[in-house]
């Protein structure tokens, strides 16, 4: 008998060298590689979502962006121990003042995404510093995200005690006839007590002078003393209402406030005028989404609270802020756009 013929592959046979052996062990080795990511992708899921779930298991610092002693930082220490009681953990209040909160802002900003950092922002950190400063330490709309609004308020256009005017109206009639023009204060360049007279100097098509000064108190104190006519402020000059030393004629809102039911808002004269400043919590972009959830729902529940809403108000007549997402979102569109142009309008900048 001839012998079985050997197949071309079988010559110089190796059994280490199978044909479907060498195929398939690549392919095994990929696939273990995948498993094995998927494993630790899926731990690391389960590691996140627990964290979350178990969410706050220390305590929490809440960055204010403002020295002791202010109107943010008073909200911050109203909101901090009725946070911390909703949460079950302490919720420290944190001041770190200077560059117009981008200090605050670029902390919070490279903090790690957890939820233990958070910010108590006011909107010129968000919409206004953009536009003024050329380098920017953090980029405001990227870098940290929305948790809840907390708080609204419009400022105050105050005028000194001795200027020949009764309200709002002779105001804005005695400036247009002023020669030279009336110097207002501001609590600084850029800031949101300044973009607020710059904008009713174009609706009103009147001329002051902007001089500015190193915060409210400082601002105020001009006011008093007559170094400048005119200022829009908050808790810094309502307090010197009520001696007589200085006039307030206007809230700077769409409609009066419900805080100063006698005064008129300039929107009442200028449709569409608004410049109130909101407060919000933000916390690091990634921060994950059941913690945002967390942290917005126990915040939520404040700003229905009758207490909390009390406490608000003695702040210088600031009003609980409640808004979805969506509409946060919506706001922090149009105010970064509409500050946006007033600033390049006015041509101010910080480098």
């Amino acid at each position: 008998m001839s012998p079985t013929p050997v197949p071309a592959w079988g010559k110089g046979y190796d059994s280490r060298m199978s044909p479907d052996k060498s195929m398939k062990e690549p392919t095994i080795r990929v696939c273990r590689a995948a498993l094995s990511r998927f494993i630790v992708f899926t731990a690391l899921l389960l590691v996140t979502a627990a964290a979350s779930a178990q969410y706050p298991t220390r305590p929490v610092r809440l960055i204010v962006p403002n020295p002791p002693g202010g109107a943010n930082d008073t909200l911050g220490r109203v909101l901090a121990p009725r946070l911390a009681e909703a949460l079950g953990q302490p919720v420290v209040v944190d001041n770190r003042p200077g560059s117009n909160g981008n200090i605050a802002g670029e902390l919070v900003a490279k903090a790690t995404a957890d939820g233990y950092s958070l910010l108590l922002a006011n909107d010129s950190q968000i919409v206004v510093n953009p536009h003024l400063y050329s380098k920017m330490p953090f980029d405001a709309l990227k870098d940290i995200v929305p948790v809840a609004t907390v708080a609204y308020t419009p400022v105050l256009l105050g005028v000194n005690g001795a200027l020949p005017v009764k309200d709002f109206k002779e105001f804005l009639d005695y400036a247009r006839r002023a020669d030279p023009p009336l110097p207002y204060a501001s609590i600084g360049n850029g800031s949101q007590h300044h973009l607020a007279m710059e904008m009713l100097k174009a609706r009103a098509g009147i001329n002051l002078t902007h001089i500015p000064y190193k915060g409210g108190g400082p601002a105020a104190l001009a006011l008093l003393a007559g170094d400048v006519a005119a200022m829009f402020g908050g808790n810094s000059i309502v307090g010197h209402a009520k001696t007589g030393k200085l006039k307030i004629i206007a809230t700077s809102g769409k409609i009066r406030h419900p805080g100063y039911p006698d005064l008129p808002a300039i929107g009442e004269f200028y449709p569409g005028y608004e410049s109130g400043a909101w407060l919000a919590v933000f916390a690091p972009s990634g921060t994950p989404a059941p913690v945002i959830g967390r942290l917005r729902t126990e915040i939520n529940k404040l700003l229905g609270d009758s207490d909390f809403k009390t406490r608000l108000g003695n702040v210088g007549g600031i009003e609980p802020y409640l808004t979805t997402p969506e509409e946060f979102a919506e706001v922090i569109r149009s105010d970064h756009a509409k500050y946006g142009q007033v600033v390049k309008s006015i041509g101010a900048t910080i480098d």
